[in-house]
């Protein structure tokens, strides 16, 4: 098992023992490393300690977090939805790919694409030169499935596996200097209610949690929560459109595309982590 194996078989376990609060020694034990160096080393992956990732990982934070996040509309109308927003202090731009372009299928364009690993899991990236098109993770079926899935939305486009192309999103989240500088922008393909949806989720502001019925506030359907699911459920681009943000209105977790002890690591690693 490599490092970043590690850390996530270590996160798991936090997930599912939160409410035990387990010690450092037995999450150690779940890797088989001495208490010292897996606190190193957790500290290298994930930014801070397993302790505080830990203390993250309660209902009741979500609940307060929720219950605080009454001025999601106006986060939203001061980064305007039809624009870019910001998240973690990077300058997103979200980017829809317009109809004409829609109808061309990609053709004539080139993605470049790669896998790299991440603490919480491996994860495809592919970026064209407008920006990052999709991110997913690599779970039991495959780089095929996010292959294909990248294929099915873009089946014109040329294919060219180049990782050195399209680590920069993954260090901008994980590297040293991580959510603090530079910029990013985002070229997807999607109906004008998920483009809203995700843009929507870009205001949420880090660290914090919305529910399905604030982002359905938030694009002017509030009675489509469902469809505000869905929609977040479509999202091509993990991690940077925080679709891990949002949750029930009880502080339940809600859905998950990659599971929902993959959610909570993601969430508690943000709310733990430091601010720049």
């Amino acid at each position: 098992m490599d490092d970043y194996g590690r850390i996530e078989k270590a996160m798991a376990y936090m997930v599912d023992n939160a409410v035990h609060q387990p010690d450092l020694a037995s999450i150690a034990a779940q890797v088989h490393l001495s208490m010292f160096h897996f606190q190193r080393l957790f500290r290298d992956y994930v930014g801070v300690s397993p302790k505080r990732f830990l203390q993250a990982l309660t209902l009741e934070r979500a609940k307060r977090l929720i219950a605080s996040n009454v001025s999601l509309q106006e986060a939203s109308d001061a980064v305007g939805l039809s624009g870019g927003s910001r998240l973690y202090d990077h300058f997103v731009t979200l980017e829809a790919v317009s109809p004409g372009e829609y109808k061309k299928k990609g053709e004539g364009i080139e993605i470049a694409y790669g896998i790299h690993p991440t603490p919480f899991g491996a994860m495809l990236v592919a970026t064209t030169h407008r920006g990052i098109c999709r991110m997913g993770f690599i779970d039991a079926a495959g780089v095929d499935e996010q292959l294909a899935l990248l294929s099915s939305q873009w089946p014109k486009s040329q294919l060219v596996l180049d990782p050195a192309a399209t680590r920069a999103p993954i260090e901008a989240l994980f590297g040293v200097n991580s959510g603090c500088s530079g910029a990013l922008s985002l070229y997807v393909t999607g109906t004008n209610f998920q483009i809203a949806v995700w843009r929507a989720l870009l205001s949420v502001p880090d660290g914090q949690l919305a529910s399905y019925g604030q982002i359905a506030q938030v694009v002017g359907k509030p009675r489509a929560s469902r469809a505000v699911g869905s929609a977040i459920g479509a999202n091509p681009v993990a991690l940077w459109i925080p679709c891990h943000r949002v949750i029930q209105q009880s502080g339940a977790l809600g859905g998950y595309r990659w599971g929902l002890a993959r959610k909570q690591m993601v969430q508690a690693w943000e709310e733990s982590r430091e601010p720049c």
